[in-house]
């Protein structure tokens, strides 16, 4: 079909001069941006999963109400993951199946349509795939691995050409990794030639190194842009996900983060342990009688929780673990030392008195405990009347401290320094390395970002927000991992969002309007 196919769809985008709105009226198509390779716009949208993978997770096919609902709400990008066992015949890699194809051809007319950009990506590429099964032959070493890569690129090159980029651009492989610089480099060039020879002038994006983490500078030689990714830190946002092994044990995401608070409390009379280390001490000036709600994520063997306020014991808690149903949420035997270390993720409350100035937290007996958070209340000062703080996982070995909870709730290690993780972390480990990939000639952009379902909303919230100024403030566009599903605004799934009904799906209103501020 090459040009022809083209040629029809940019008869199309030149007589879709109106968009039909919510209301039923219509307003006038506004024109999408010129992109180059080394400037994006800062475009803001979704990746739309329809072929994302071929088995159980996608619909097969994609929806034009996505396009028109995304249009309607002032987005204007959206990211196409998609699985090349889509479109080939009989497990032919070789051979392409038309009536797929024109599934896509549908979804970039759509773009079209409805003034969205479209990016065209091989989440799963002949040779390569973040996800299972890995593909049989490593497109990083294996030449017909890269032939046919190679082929599918230039398909759909000769397929869509004449699409302005404005319109419609490439993104090569989803997430490379497994291979070095030098070598990425190499396979990014074949595929940047095949689609040239074809559309020289086709805007081609590629996911950096690392899963996107890390900038690729030896791909400034083939004029691409770079996409970079929004998932830090992993632990929040993968917090619950099957798909990237055990995670049970991974503490309740919090936001922001403290890191200079451990979670663990070893017993303090634990060799093991590793030379005492001692309780968790916090310095205050309590007014009233204070509740201290202690959230405890994971119990080894068995442990004494104990409160003191001024020295005095005011709260204990002894753990037991076993098989089977108890307190905790669950129970798991860990075979390597042959012990039962179980999940709780509860929260439990002491009382600390009126004129408490120092509490100290700590396990008084047994192995070893991790706590998610403390909450002390009433505190009026704080935000809400109460000071919430998040624990991070200090990692095996680390050691507990003192610190000093401030007159608005915000704790302060002992001798003032801040120690929380929050956007300004964000900023320095994800933003400037891209920053200086961006001196150098590359546009950038986020082309995935977003949190898992299982994470908490208002932590989700609060973190997504820290994202989306960092990006706004660097100029780069986005898309939301996924419109509708787990990550997205629309049947999220999340058991602790007011959910508002919305053509037969449940919309996440309060998320929608934090992306559609920035």
């Amino acid at each position: 079909m090459s040009n022809k196919y083209g040629r029809i769809l940019a008869a199309l985008a030149m007589g879709a001069m109106m968009m039909i709105t919510a209301g039923g009226g219509a307003m006038a198509a506004s024109k999408l941006p010129e992109p180059t390779w080394q400037k994006l716009p800062r475009w803001r949208g979704f990746n739309l999963l329809g072929l994302f993978y071929k088995g159980d997770w996608s619909e097969g096919k994609f929806t034009e109400s996505d396009f028109q609902w995304i249009s309607e709400w002032g987005f204007n990008f959206v990211r196409l993951p998609m699985d090349y066992r889509y479109w080939i015949k009989g497990g032919d890699w070789r051979k392409f199946d038309e009536e797929t194809l024109k599934k896509i051809d549908q979804a970039v007319a759509w773009g079209k349509k409805y003034n969205i950009h479209v990016l065209i990506n091989f989440h799963r590429a002949p040779g390569y795939t973040v996800a299972d099964p890995k593909e049989a032959k490593s497109l990083w070493t294996d030449p017909e691995a890269q032939e046919v890569c190679a082929l599918h690129w230039r398909t759909f090159a000769r397929r869509y050409k004449g699409i302005p980029s404005r319109n419609l651009s490439f993104n090569l492989f989803n997430e490379p990794s497994g291979t070095d610089s030098a070598t990425h480099a190499k396979v990014v060039k074949m595929m940047v030639d095949a689609i040239r020879k074809e559309d020289p002038k086709r805007l081609v994006i590629c996911d950096s190194l690392n899963y996107g983490n890390t900038p690729s500078y030896e791909l400034l030689p083939m004029k691409v842009a770079i996409a970079t990714r929004g998932y830090s830190p992993f632990q929040l946002t993968h917090y619950g996900a099957s798909w990237v092994g055990d995670n049970s044990a991974w503490p309740v995401p919090t936001w922001p983060i403290l890191r200079g608070m451990s979670s663990f409390l070893y017993a303090t009379d634990d060799p093991e342990s590793g030379k005492n280390k001692g309780p968790l001490i916090i310095k205050c000036d309590l007014k009233q009688e204070t509740e201290l709600a202690i959230t405890v994520h994971e119990v080894t063997s068995e442990s004494l929780l104990a409160v003191s306020a001024n020295g005095k014991r005011v709260f204990e808690k002894r753990f037991k673990c076993g098989p089977g149903e108890g307190e905790w949420t669950k129970a798991r035997f860990l075979e390597e030392w042959k012990i039962w270390s179980n999940l709780y993720d509860k929260s439990y409350t002491a009382k600390l008195p009126a004129g408490t100035t120092e509490v100290r937290i700590e396990n008084a007996d047994g192995d070893w405990m991790t706590i998610s958070g403390l909450k002390f209340r009433p505190y009026p000062g704080a935000p809400g009347g109460e000071a919430v703080i998040p624990v991070a996982n200090g990692g095996w070995g680390s050691s507990q401290g003192t610190f000093v909870l401030q007159p608005d709730g915000k704790l302060l290690a002992e001798g003032g320094a801040v120690v929380e993780e929050d956007g300004q972390t964000l900023w320095k480990h994800n933003i400037l390395p891209f920053k200086d990939l961006e001196a150098k000639g590359f546009g950038v952009m986020v082309g995935e970002w977003g949190a898992y379902n299982p994470v908490p909303h208002d932590v989700h919230m609060r973190w997504a927000e820290d994202c989306l100024k960092n990006w706004q403030k660097a100029g780069w566009g986005w898309a939301v991992w996924e419109f509708r599903g787990s990550f997205g605004v629309l049947d999220s799934g999340r058991k602790d969002v007011q959910y508002e009904e919305f053509r037969g799906h449940k919309l996440d209103r309060e998320f929608l309007e934090l992306l559609k501020r920035y």
